[in-house]
């Protein structure tokens, strides 16, 4: 079946958008030391800015969710992206720290209605092509990311101030952005276009005549497998981003350089697992592929936990990035055909688990590390991780949360789609 041709050109946008977002946020944290620096920021300043990003994060995808009840999830993106762009300048640009406050408060703010009106739009034109798409989008994401790193390295490398980095990264990525925003639009031209499919509704999840006009007594229940997946995942995830290095340096006696690579091969090992992971959901189902990532993730960090020197760490933190990659974004599918007729409702509230997870991850992993070592601190994200598999079952036949729905709604479309 041919996909109408504005679907796929909101397919396209999308990818672009994810892209910009992920080289964005990339830039912010990979210099975190030289924001420190600029703004004069103690150690135990520092932790207190950045701990406020993901809460903060988190209440811009609560109001996200209430937003989107009126006007578009694509509205949305269109509307935040310039804003995290003029934050992350802002940033560069401040010389106060009452400056960097209010550029994080702005950024942190943003970055979660952000990221969950991009999910509710892709949520929304995964349905129109009846298959799986959404591990694509993350992907984009991870590229950007990669490209935001280099970015980064550029500008250290060749001691170019903050605002310099900052700035002219926006200049190069933001209009391309802009420029996609208007083919986000996956309402039909007519009767049945758009969706992919003639039983679905006309109209993609990300508008509001896919709602329901309340949102009152919207279950938890069903979602709460999710977010539990959703949190774990992000803690492993945080780990691997946030501690790779210093496990490499400290106890396995690496060189700095060395140290350096776990987190880029991670970020290719994600990369390659979102490209091929919309095949494999599509072959075996989303499930399935949850409870396999889930393994590797596990296995990874047990390459990890118990590496004797620091090639097999490295060749660890790539195992766990392939499992990784496929879990999140298959988290928020699941959660958005958990609640017929309130997808972006689902998709919200699987997505505020994402930054809970940010604020466990990191602190309890170093004080284990700190108290122990940093060996027993890589067992506890493949604890976690292993809770992936005690609720995976949940997952293959998930059921609408509203009775009165009599159709079954299948995991996976099974139409092919062109």
């Amino acid at each position: 079946m041919e996909l109408p041709v504005r679907l796929r050109q909101s397919r396209s946008a999308l990818l672009l958008i994810f892209f910009v977002h992920g080289a964005v946020f990339a830039l912010l944290v990979t210099r975190i030391p030289a924001i420190q620096d600029r703004y004069g920021l103690s150690d135990a300043e520092l932790p207190l800015f950045l701990a406020a990003v993901p809460v903060l994060a988190g209440v811009g995808t609560v109001t996200a969710s209430r937003v989107v009840r009126r006007v578009p999830s694509s509205l949305v993106v269109r509307v935040v992206q310039p804003g995290i762009c003029l934050a992350l300048a802002g940033v560069g640009a401040g010389q106060a720290v009452w400056q960097l406050a209010v550029c994080l408060v702005a950024f942190g703010l943003l970055v979660g209605a952000m990221e969950a009106s991009l999910n509710m739009t892709g949520v929304g034109i995964q349905r129109g092509y009846g298959r799986s798409i959404m591990l694509g989008f993350h992907g984009a994401a991870s590229l950007g990311g990669i490209l935001g790193a280099a970015l980064s390295w550029a500008g250290a490398h060749w001691h170019l101030s903050l605002f310099t980095v900052f700035a002219s990264s926006v200049v190069m990525l933001l209009p391309a952005a802009v420029a996609a925003g208007p083919r986000l639009d996956v309402r039909p031209d007519g009767p049945g276009a758009g969706s992919g499919a003639p039983s679905t509704a006309p109209t993609a999840a990300g508008t509001p005549e896919a709602r329901p006009g309340g949102r009152r007594g919207v279950p938890w229940k069903p979602l709460l497998p999710l977010c539990l997946i959703m949190a774990v995942s992000v803690v492993a995830d945080s780990t691997a981003t946030n501690w790779s290095a210093k496990f490499l340096e400290d106890t396995l006696h690496s060189s700095e350089a060395m140290a350096t690579v776990p987190y880029g091969l991670y970020m290719v090992a994600t990369l390659l697992g979102r490209a091929l992971g919309d095949g494999w959901v599509q072959r075996w189902g989303a499930a399935a592929v949850v409870r396999a990532g889930a393994v590797l993730a596990a296995l990874g960090f047990a390459v990890v936990a118990a590496a004797p020197e620091p090639l097999t760490a490295v060749l660890g933190f790539a195992v766990l990035g392939v499992g990784l990659s496929v879990i999140i974004p298959q988290a928020l599918v699941i959660g958005a055909q958990r609640l017929p007729g309130a997808e972006d409702t689902a998709v919200a509230r699987v997505s505020l688990f994402n930054y809970v997870g940010f604020l466990i991850g990191p602190p309890l992993v170093g004080a284990v590390g700190a108290a122990v070592s940093y060996r027993a601190a890589m067992c506890v994200p493949l604890l976690l991780v292993l809770c992936v598999l005690l609720v995976a079952r949940s997952l293959a036949a998930p059921k609408p949360a509203d009775s009165s729905a009599r159709a079954p709604r299948p995991e996976a479309p099974r139409t092919t789609v062109g």
